[in-house]
């Protein structure tokens, strides 16, 4: 069953205020973004509009959090990572103060709206921040884990929480863990890590190589800091080919960190990242345009594992 992944990030914030939790939710003139409305119904006193002022609203957060509130921000990522740069910096991340920030709509989620609006960076960004944990949910449940485990631990938090309704994906089941490698489906040689939601497309990716016999582990991360370094290790000593999938830059993403760590351990692996090229911004386009050409689609996922397997082939015959 499907769920959209705001609606469930609003009811988890509901459900623990409820039960006494200090939240208070702040946005940028982005109720209509975050889909925070029933929650502002329910605890009027709890929403806080500070209007198109990211910088200010950082700021508020981080006043709120030394005064024993729990506060989370709910703005869209391109303008809370970029315009408030510096805050989040410096009253967040260098303070670790107990704020939850929440990056919507990431990736090529505006489209045509265009590079302004685009968030291709926020992981590279944050990444290089200390002090603050990461996270990119796969699916409903995943978001209601996350938010159960950014709320009820002390530090700060960044939530790349995208616009997707979805259904629930197999690795996500049973208990929640930080830095979980998150296993879908297990293949043979190839392997599909995909970054947050791009996990979807990776299992529809999957399903068409099965079609034309090549067998593909999926597996998602969902949790970039903290990070299971050994399960990481391990995924990638199972397997000859990897190919990251994110809807981000492949600078400062998933593909760099795979690329580090492979580098670092000396990994005997064919690397493959699909994302934003380097140094490049995404055209103004409906996002599943973006999509398709960057290769970040079902199809464009699946063309990319056809092409290495063959290569392989042809290199060994």
């Amino acid at each position: 069953m499907k769920a959209e992944l705001r609606q469930t990030m609003v009811e988890t914030l509901m459900e623990e205020t409820e039960k006494g939790a200090e939240i208070v939710v702040l946005v940028s003139d982005s109720t209509s973004t975050s889909k925070i409305s029933p929650f502002q119904e329910k605890f009027p006193r709890r929403l806080i509009n500070v209007g198109i002022a990211e910088q200010n609203l950082v700021g508020a957060a981080a006043g709120m959090a030394l005064g024993g509130m729990i506060p989370v921000t709910a703005n869209a990522a391109p303008f809370l990572v970029s315009r408030s740069n510096e805050q989040v910096k410096a009253d967040i991340c260098y303070s670790k103060t107990n704020v939850k920030l929440i990056g919507l709509n990431p990736g090529f989620a505006y489209g045509s709206l265009g590079p302004t609006h685009h968030s291709i960076d926020d992981i590279s960004v944050m990444r290089g921040f200390g002090s603050i944990s990461l996270f990119a949910p796969q699916d409903p449940r995943e978001v209601r884990n996350v938010f159960l485990h950014i709320l009820g631990t002390d530090g700060p938090a960044y939530v790349r929480l995208d616009s997707l309704s979805c259904e629930n994906l197999p690795g996500t089941e049973g208990v929640f863990t930080p830095g979980k490698i998150s296993i879908h489906r297990e293949g043979t040689g190839i392997a599909l890590l995909c970054l947050g939601t791009a996990a979807h497309q990776g299992m529809a990716a999957a399903a068409i190589l099965e079609e034309k016999g090549i067998s593909a582990t999926v597996a998602g991360i969902s949790s970039i800091r903290p990070l299971d370094r050994e399960a990481l290790l391990s995924l990638l000593g199972r397997h000859d080919t990897v190919i990251t999938v994110e809807e981000h830059s492949v600078h400062g993403g998933i593909g760099s960190l795979v690329a580090e760590l492979a580098a670092e351990e000396s990994l005997p692996i064919r690397l493959k990242r699909l994302g934003v090229p380097e140094g490049e911004f995404a055209p103004a386009s409906p996002p599943e345009a973006i999509r398709a050409l960057y290769r970040l689609d079902a199809d464009g996922i699946a063309s990319t594992a056809e092409d290495l397997v063959k290569s392989v082939t042809r290199r060994i015959s």
